[in-house]
């Protein structure tokens, strides 16, 4: 669903896709084809590899990665889809397998994260002992990399912000921090929406 509120000279389309890549992928898909916008702006909540990173914190996202499209190999092994050519790790939107966002590197008011999306959140030790050390990501979402694709492909100047409610490690709800993500992104959001309308 969307709708969308103006201030001044500012208007601003606020779309809720739903969890992860498939719900993500459509709704933005269409609505990026329908409309013309000067900025996408993906926000959410994510899981940190990097314990450097503090639970509530807000980081800007300057890369993603697809982290489970590909195969499971017989030894459990993950090989995904650019290792196995399904899609070249060039072929853009792509550079070695990688959706940067190179406009993000220009925002220096949040600490700068890399990012990891798949369609399971990880929760098994030995999985993600695997997972971090295949891919090095700082941060683990599961819409990231479908938005990167989607504004790189319409051409959109995008950037994703996500708040840390949670470490990646053996699951255990009691050690998340919804509330506290949420109200911490929600100020970063209104800091960022009075930049603009300042600009």
């Amino acid at each position: 669903s969307d709708c969308v509120f103006e201030k001044n000279e500012l208007e601003i389309t606020v779309l809720i896709t739903g969890v992860g890549v498939p719900f993500t992928s459509f709704y933005l898909g269409k609505i990026l084809s329908q409309n013309d916008f000067n900025l996408a702006l993906n926000a959410g909540i994510a899981g940190a590899f990097n314990r450097n990173i503090k639970m509530g914190d807000v980081v800007n996202v300057i890369s993603e990665q697809f982290g489970d499209l590909g195969i499971e190999e017989a030894d459990g092994t993950f090989t995904d889809m650019h290792e196995l050519d399904l899609i070249p790790s060039n072929d853009f939107p792509f550079e070695n397998g990688v959706l940067d966002n190179e406009k993000a590197l220009d925002f220096d008011f949040l600490p700068k994260a890399k990012g990891l999306t798949v369609s399971k959140v990880h929760g098994f030790q030995p999985s993600i002992n695997s997972i971090r050390k295949k891919y090095k990501a700082d941060i683990e979402s599961m819409e990231g990399a479908a938005f990167f694709l989607a504004c790189k492909l319409e051409n959109v100047p995008f950037l994703e912000i996500r708040s840390i409610s949670n470490y990646v490690e053996t699951r255990n709800r009691e050690n998340w921090n919804i509330p506290l993500a949420i109200e911490n992104l929600n100020k970063v959001l209104i800091q960022t929406i009075e930049i603009f309308q300042k600009s």
